[in-house]
């Protein structure tokens, strides 16, 4: 079927679903370009919340759609390929989780929101790239802080906030390809261009920025710079937006092979598919949902504060 046909079917089954579709922004272009919405994790938990469609497709991975399904119980929330996991959350089971905790009874446990339902309640409050520091500095100064499951941000966060934290030793694939040697190679090729690094990125490549920040801080900060250039440090799906918002300046991945084949599992035929027959309907089982959406909500009062 021909691009602009699949786009009008979706945009026609849409309506007929009162559906809304979210998109992250490592997303394909063509996902971004008919989504309502594109953004980080904390913009689309944001956005699952406030619409009033009664369908909710999320194109991200997993745990992004399952964060959906707890914060809005009376919707469908639909993810176009189940398949669409996320390697870092896995890394975190509740399990582990459960037998690491048993001997840290009076620890504070922050999850990224980069992980599952059961892991999220089993923590004390979720956080998103954007927001980890201020969650971080919520947390009473008397309490031991667990924070998983990305060793990366945790280590980003212990240098922007002063606050020891106890890391879980998680990593996203992804971002552990944007080698400090990668970056120096660019650097070279652009000398001119000023770097911008998700804090997935290895403590090495976060020292070596100019600017450090989630997906939709990176957009944000290169919209409003004054400079013309920019080298990119994290998931290559996002020189799609940053070109949208500034089609005049020129932006370069830190390297080409930080690809998230997850998130591009995601296609427009399968956002149809998702649409026309409402079958990958994501469900999180009512006592786990509880307990994550406790979790959740607290990150979104320290948000709002």
């Amino acid at each position: 079927m021909p691009v602009e046909r699949i786009e009008d079917r979706i945009a026609s089954l849409k309506r007929e679903r009162r559906a809304c579709i979210l998109a992250h922004n490592y997303q394909r272009p063509e996902i971004q370009d008919i989504a309502d919405l594109v953004g980080d994790s904390l913009e689309l938990a944001r956005a699952a919340m406030r619409t009033e469609a009664e369908v909710v497709v999320l194109c991200g991975v997993h745990f992004m759609a399952e964060t959906a399904a707890i914060l809005n119980p009376g919707k469908k929330v639909v993810i176009p390929d189940r398949h669409a996991g996320c390697p870092m959350a896995c890394m975190a089971s509740a399990k582990g989780l459960r037998e690491f905790l048993a001997e840290r009874k009076n620890a504070y446990v922050v999850s990224y929101v980069n992980t599952t339902a059961e892991v999220k309640a089993m923590s004390d409050c979720c956080c998103t790239s954007a927001n980890a520091a201020a969650v971080v500095r919520s947390v009473p100064e008397d309490r031991e802080i667990v924070f998983l499951p990305d060793r990366n941000l945790g280590h980003w966060v212990m240098r922007s906030t002063g606050r020891r934290l106890t890391l879980w030793d998680g990593y996203c694939p992804t971002h552990a390809r944007i080698l400090p040697e990668f970056v120096e190679e660019s650097r070279r090729a652009h000398p001119e261009a000023e770097l911008c690094v998700h804090p997935e990125c290895s403590p090495q490549v976060c020292e070596m920025a100019d600017f450090v920040g989630s997906t939709s801080q990176i957009l944000r900060h290169c919209a409003e710079s004054p400079r013309r250039s920019f080298i990119i440090g994290t998931e290559i799906g996002i020189l799609h937006g940053l070109k949208k918002r500034s089609p005049d300046k020129e932006f370069f991945p830190a390297t080409p092979i930080a690809d998230c084949a997850n998130m591009k599992l995601i296609t427009l035929e399968k956002l149809f598919w998702a649409l026309r027959d409402l079958e990958d309907l994501v469900v999180v089982p009512e006592e786990i949902a509880t307990r994550a959406r406790r979790a959740l909500q607290r990150m979104m009062e320290v948000v709002s504060r």
